[in-house]
């Protein structure tokens, strides 16, 4: 653990050391869980959109986007339920005087428990070799079982507390597993209280007249109060979707883990109508679409894993999520829910107008059920860096740091490189950079030896280096270097556009 604590520092701090992230308003000493993203991880982030807008809205003939705004009416978060009801569990430690979410520190027990069968099974995987049965091992073994049936009896005590606000039982949880804070090592907790997560503000120029709204807790409400504005005006037939890209504010008390819980963040979200019964299909389909979109970044499978919730929200009849390997262990990075027709029902309800679908197959009017997918996008961020993220060493003896970013969402795709500032190999490279830039975000590179520069581009992920040298000027060939092999070729400058584009192109990921 010690091992993945120290990625996430490094990570933080290649981050900010080459442009990535910065703390915000760092010269005012900054502003607890808020971040801004630096010249290089607008590129990024920019990249990461791209991939899910693609993937999700242009190769899809019955999914389409909006761009919905942050503030809505009032109103739409009475119906949601988030007035009432977005509040997280929160116990406090009376020694550390520490904040937690008591879902959380449960959530984390249990996982301490996992790891403990999970070294049991390593540890006879050593001892039988090829002839070891994972499968059997983990039905019959005793501790094993006996480790399954505590994690089954707290996931159980845990749900029925949860949803039933049983908040003293909560606690009494959090007592008898014996869970301590991780900073004072000790049990002297307060009561469990519920906190409300929406930042409120005021609208109105005179205080007075002013209404009480809120900053948007998460982007989904946007679409399903824009369910038949897109409906009607896209000619739209159900199966379908809206997706949207967009920013969300949640007031959180823990924030926490660098980019991965902020205050201040940003969704990629898709809703998908679907007829009543047939969720369950739609639901499946998405899940497993979702994990092939992540997977065919070639971060690695060991890095996913998928959850099925054990409380439900209240308007959900499945929920998953698909879970990555970060620094700080497997975190939610996308959920998956099938949201029944809770949300179109409600708004139906508060504001007076029929949110209906007319089916001319079935001949009926009805309210679709939804399946959404969301995905966090700066805890994609997150994910692509520290997967990505590596120190190696050389055959030579040497080390670099790399960044092995999917070639796709580099934030430059190539550099150029003069091997010299002289005999026109700037002007020879300022040429050959300006044809490329046209199709590929590029950079130009000419301070210091080559190696550095090599470095230099490997620490921020360019996938090719070009260098222009003395003989470029007599055949118009070029060193083209690759940033995971380190290998070079020499390469005309005319088939430089195919050979980037071989390596960055949509069209791999998309296809896959």
């Amino acid at each position: 653990m010690e091992q993945k604590e120290d990625l996430l520092k490094e990570v933080i701090s290649h981050a900010k050391e080459y442009g990535f992230v910065f703390p915000s308003s760092e010269i005012y000493d900054g502003l607890a869980a808020t971040y801004d993203y630096g010249q290089l991880g607008a590129e990024l982030k920019n990249n990461i959109k791209q991939y899910w807008w693609k993937a999700m809205v242009q190769m899809h003939d019955n999914i389409v986007g909006i761009d919905a705004s942050i503030f809505m009416h009032p109103t739409t978060w009475k119906a949601s339920g988030h007035v009432d009801a977005f509040n997280d569990p929160l116990i406090d430690n009376k020694d550390s005087k520490k904040r937690y979410r008591a879902d959380v520190l449960i959530e984390e027990h249990i996982e301490k428990i996992r790891q403990k069968i999970n070294k049991e099974v390593e540890k006879a995987a050593k001892k039988f070799g090829d002839a070891f049965d994972e499968a059997q091992f983990r039905a019959t073994n005793p501790n094993v079982l006996r480790n399954e049936t505590k994690i089954t009896e707290i996931e159980d005590r845990m749900r029925v507390t949860l949803e039933n606000n049983d908040l003293e039982g909560v606690k009494q949880l959090i007592e008898d597993l014996e869970i301590v804070c991780p900073i004072s090592g000790s049990r002297n907790w307060t009561e469990v209280r519920q906190f409300n997560l929406m930042f409120s503000t005021e609208m109105g120029s005179v205080a007075g007249d002013a209404s009480t709204i809120y900053l948007r807790p998460e982007t989904a409400q946007g679409i399903f109060v824009n369910f038949l504005n897109v409906q009607k005006t896209g000619r739209m037939k159900i199966p379908f979707g809206i997706a949207q890209i967009g920013k969300a504010f949640r007031n959180e008390i823990v924030a926490r883990q660098f980019i991965f819980r902020m205050r201040e963040f940003e969704q990629m979200e898709m809703q998908f109508f679907v007829r009543p019964g047939e969720e369950m299909k739609w639901y499946n389909h998405w899940k497993e679409t979702r994990l092939k979109w992540h997977k065919a970044l070639g971060l690695g499978e060991k890095y996913y894993r998928e959850h099925d919730h054990i409380k439900l929200a209240h308007y959900a009849n499945a929920a998953c999520d698909i879970e990555f390997d970060f620094p700080m262990g497997f975190k939610e990075l996308e959920g998956i829910h099938s949201r029944t027709d809770f949300d179109l029902k409600q708004h139906e309800q508060y504001s007076g107008k029929k949110l209906q679908y007319f089916d001319p197959e079935l001949n009926q009017n009805y309210v679709p059920y939804v399946v959404e997918t969301s995905v966090g996008l700066d805890r994609m961020f997150l994910a692509v860096m520290s997967a990505s993220y590596k120190n190696e060493q050389l055959e030579d003896g040497s080390e670099r740091v790399v960044l092995r970013l999917p070639a796709q969402l580099a934030p430059y795709k190539v550099a150029v490189m003069p091997l010299t500032k002289k005999d026109g190999l700037p002007e020879k490279a300022n040429e050959i950079l300006d044809d490329l830039r046209f199709d590929f975000n590029c950079q130009y590179d000419e301070k210091d030896s080559p190696g550095k520069r090599y470095r230099r581009q490997d620490a921020i992920g360019t996938p090719y280096c070009i260098m222009v040298d003395h003989q470029t000027l007599e055949d118009n060939t070029v060193t083209i270097r690759d940033r995971d092999t380190m290998l070079q070729e020499r390469v005309a400058i005319t088939d430089l556009r195919s050979k980037i584009d071989a390596k960055v192109s949509w069209r791999n990921l998309l296809t896959k």
